[in-house]
């Protein structure tokens, strides 16, 4: 083993920055060899033989060696600790000088970090007390549920620090824990840390993180001083008349009750309405506006708590009217009092005066009990469902078996037999599309069940069914923009049209045809309606406001423009769709109320982490086990210690 191998080992805990330099070391050698040259024997002088000079020069020379050796040690230590505090030595936790080491800080941007902590906004404070607490030049990597900073310095980030804002559309835990560890090199050779900081609200998956030796977990518990909080949940159309619509409020509190939370209703920054309500747990109250009145409205309370929940936007537009056609050969004057004028544009024709240039228009096509359908009607059906109408078909006793296949088989199902046999529809599906929200207020079970005396068979694998029969066969199904009866629903054959339920049924079916804008929208969730409106050659729709704008995701067909939105926009608000200048339709958009429940994880059992309740606390822990201790100022003032002894040996030793 080499002299410098040696030297790079700890002497006794120690490490040095200079190892190289205890080579002088070997130095002291010279200062021994100097001293065995001058312990030479004594040169005998003859004397006058008195015992008392034999005693006397016999103690002396006892006391110069001994002068002698206690020079030298002093002399060897003396050296001894000049090249020593020359070569550095320190001590420390850990070996911080030969280690490389990569910090990752994954800083949660959620709105539940819009409470108030000891000392402020708990979000805002953590910003400060990174940029206060962390090295300004020290390589780190920094993430939050939206962004990324690689590789960087919090003097490089500064600024961006400061304008980091809250995310909509926040990671879960396990996401983020992902997200941060694969920021980390794979090398083994360095010391991964990463600290995660956080207030750990409790979500449907709570934090966790599993064992991993090569990353040194630390989590940050940002804690607020207050878990009270009130949300604006969710508005709905209560009540509906011709001169009048009654609006309904859910407010929930999470904490104590509240006595008269103050609400009030904007529209377009003029306050229409004004409220109050006490709250325990939930609440609601009723608002009355002018029916056939656009609304671009607001909610809004003052509250202590969280501020996203605070408001809650809504609009209701002036309906485009839905275009119904049926094609009829029997009575369909039942349709005619569902599909009134204030809503639809309901015509009704043969099959011999079908005007097949008006099919193009239309939003909703019924086949009321078609005997027969030509192949070029067939076609026209075929490119208007295509282009996202919705075709309803109710079949005749007396049906082209052979028309009405190659018509269904555009949507892979057929009639197969017809049934001469009673039946009673006795199961609605609560959870298809036309019956799933507000058409019930419960499920019922014992209702007076419609009956038919004549069915078909179809090929259902591949239909969605809304009502059935008593042995689950099918009586009305949906195959993707069809629906299908299975049954004519003439009087003599069926009595369904007595039923309460054929009202809510065709409409709501007509309205698959062209899904109107909802009071609102959910930021974050998969949210879809259509945009009635004719576009030319390569014009496109945007969604926007006064301080963003944006392109959703939109396909067009004749009639309409079906539009997708999640992640857009980032920012709630009332936003404008629009061609080109024009504006078509006002939406709004609301931040998700997941994260207006303050409950909070309780992280002390979790293993194999460091758990500090603020940042500055975690940066003194971080310190303290990597604190280097600089010993070379002790071995000076051990090097002038054995000077000074030096001195007084030579100067007092006789």
């Amino acid at each position: 083993m080499s002299a410098i191998s040696i030297f790079d080992k700890h002497i006794l805990g120690m490490q040095f920055k200079h190892p190289e330099l205890l080579y002088a070391l070997f130095l002291l050698i010279i200062p021994i060899i100097i001293h065995l040259f001058q312990l030479r024997r004594f040169k005998i002088e003859a004397f006058t033989n008195v015992a008392i000079l034999k005693t006397i020069s016999q103690q002396t020379r006892k006391s110069s060696q001994l002068k002698k050796w206690l020079l030298l040690l002093t002399r060897l230590l003396l050296l001894a600790c000049a090249i020593l505090a020359f070569s550095q030595p320190f001590t420390s936790k850990k070996n911080t000088i030969n280690s490389a080491k990569e910090t990752v800080v994954f800083l949660d941007n959620s709105f539940s970090l819009q409470q108030r902590g000891p000392q402020g906004n708990l979000f805002d404070r953590a910003i400060q007390d990174l940029i206060l607490e962390t090295d300004f030049n020290k390589t780190i990597t920094l993430v939050t549920h939206d962004a990324v900073y690689k590789n960087t310095t919090i003097n490089a980030i500064q600024n961006d620090l400061l304008q980091l804002s809250y995310t909509t559309n926040p990671l879960s835990y396990n996401a983020a824990v992902l997200k941060s560890k694969s920021l980390f090199s794979n090398t083994s050779a360095t010391q991964k840390q990463l600290v995660f900081i956080s207030d750990f609200q409790q979500l449907e998956s709570p934090f966790s993180i599993p064992e991993d030796t090569l990353i040194q977990v630390n989590l940050v518990k940002l804690t607020p001083t207050n878990t009270n909080n009130i949300a604006l949940d969710s508005v709905y159309i209560s009540k509906s008349d011709p001169l009048q619509t009654e609006l309904t409020l859910t407010l929930k509190n999470y904490g104590e009750p509240v006595e008269n939370v103050s609400i009030a209703l904007h529209n377009n920054d003029k306050l229409i309405a004004k409220s109050a309500v006490s709250i325990v747990e939930q609440a609601e109250t009723q608002f009355t506006i002018p029916s056939k009145t656009v609304i671009n409205g607001v909610f809004s309370i003052e509250d202590s708590g969280l501020q996203f929940d605070n408001t809650l936007y809504f609009n209701i537009n002036t309906p485009s009217k839905l275009n119904v056609l049926s094609i009829s050969e029997s009575d369909d004057a039942f349709l005619s009092k569902i599909f009134t004028p204030d809503e639809f544009n309901f015509t009704s024709t043969s099959a011999q005066n079908l005007n097949y240039n008006s099919i193009e228009t239309q939003h909703t096509i019924i086949l009321n009990e078609l005997k027969d359908i030509s192949n070029s009607l067939i076609n026209v059906l075929k490119t208007f469902t295509d282009q996202g109408g919705t075709l309803i078909v109710i079949p005749s006793t007396q049906l082209n078996t052979s028309a009405y296949s190659t018509l269904l088989a555009n949507y892979n199902t057929r009639y197969k037999t017809l049934f001469n046999s009673e039946k009673r529809i006795t199961s609605i599906n609560y959870s298809h599309p036309i019956y799933k929200n507000d058409v019930f207020e419960k499920q019922v079970q014992n209702f007076q069940y419609p009956k038919v005396s004549q069915f078909y068979t179809v090929n259902e694998a591949a239909g969605s069914a809304a009502l059935s029969f008593e042995d689950g066969s099918p009586f009305l199904t949906q195959f993707s923009n069809l629906f299908l009866f299975t049954s004519p629903i003439n009087s003599d054959v069926s009595n369904f049209k007595n039923w309460a339920i054929i009202v809510p049924t065709f409409y709501k079916m007509a309205m698959q045809s062209l899904q109107h804008p909802k009071l609102f929208y959910t930021i974050g969730n998969l949210n879809s309606f259509d945009i009635d409106v004719t576009l030319n050659q390569d014009e496109i729709l945007s969604i926007e406001n006064s301080n963003t704008n944006f392109i959703p995701q939109q396909q067009y067909f004749n009639k309409k423009v079906s539009i997708t939105t999640q992640n857009n926009p980032e920012q709630a608000g009332i936003y404008s769709v629009k061609n080109k200048l024009e504006t078509l339709k006002n939406i709004s958009f609301n931040y998700d109320r997941k994260e207006s429940k303050l409950e909070y994880q309780d992280i002390s059992t979790l293993k194999h982490v460091t758990i500090s309740n603020s940042i500055p606390s975690l940066f003194d822990t971080l310190k303290s086990n990597t604190k280097i201790n600089e010993l070379w100022k002790w071995f000076i003032i051990f090097a002038l210690a054995f000077l000074m002894l030096e001195m007084l040996i030579l100067k007092y030793f006789k």
